[in-house]
């Protein structure tokens, strides 16, 4: 039987929560990352994201990855799997909240920052993975902008830009949710120099020659008329 608090998580993680000013405290942790009643994927869900951006980047880089940088990191969730699956990786979490920078920073490998501050962060790229999941979707579009020109410098194998676009049914955190055409990130990542390669997955512009031609991602991928 359900409490009427996990009751209240379900609702919450099915409609826009408008009333209130977002804020990364434990709180917000708690609510989308751990409750069952409200919790947006569990470990098994998030082990597979993980393979699958690990599967990816090592196919183009032809060897095994050697460091992460994982930007709005949360807690650094992925961190966990990702040295699961490469134990003498080297991670680097990046993340807004001064909670989970102060509570996990250390032990982590988490500085504070955020999207756009990538550049003034002296961060010791290129990396091999750049992970920035849940985040592109709560930003405008010119801070992505700012964002990307940094990123794609520290990129040095692949990108996994995970985000949610107009085309999805949404659950989870919808306050500050910008829901935008599948196009607009294509073009803007594409024009950053990034190929895409499907499955969130963009190339560093350096390995842009490397996927063949039925690996790299494209609006045109409608299914054709068939006879």
């Amino acid at each position: 039987m359900k409490t009427e608090s996990a009751v209240r998580d379900k609702a919450e993680a099915k409609r826009p929560v408008k009333e209130r000013q977002k804020t990364y405290d434990r709180e917000y942790f708690d609510r989308w990352y751990r409750r069952d009643a409200s919790r947006i994927e569990g470990p098994s869900a998030l082990r597979r994201r993980v393979a699958l951006a690990v599967a990816m980047a090592e196919r183009f880089l032809e060897r095994p990855i050697r460091s992460a940088l994982d930007v709005g990191c949360g807690e650094g969730r992925w961190r966990t799997e990702l040295l699961r699956l490469r134990p003498k990786l080297f991670y680097q979490g990046v993340e807004p909240s001064a909670y989970a920078v102060n509570r996990f920073g250390k032990r982590r490998n988490i500085v504070q920052g955020g999207f756009t501050d990538l550049e003034s962060l002296n961060l010791d790229g290129p990396f091999d993975l750049v992970i920035c999941a849940d985040v592109l979707h709560y930003l405008e579009v010119d801070a992505i902008e700012r964002g990307l020109a940094a990123l794609v410098t520290l990129t040095g194998g692949l990108a996994y830009l995970e985000l949610l676009t107009n085309q999805e049914e949404v659950e989870g955190d919808q306050l500050a949710l910008k829901l935008r055409p599948p196009s607009l990130y294509q073009k803007l990542f594409s024009s950053f120099g990034l190929t895409g390669v499907g499955c969130h997955g963009w190339l560093a512009p350096d390995l842009a020659e490397l996927p063949a031609a039925l690996e790299r991602s494209s609006q045109a991928c409608a299914a054709p008329h068939l006879d």
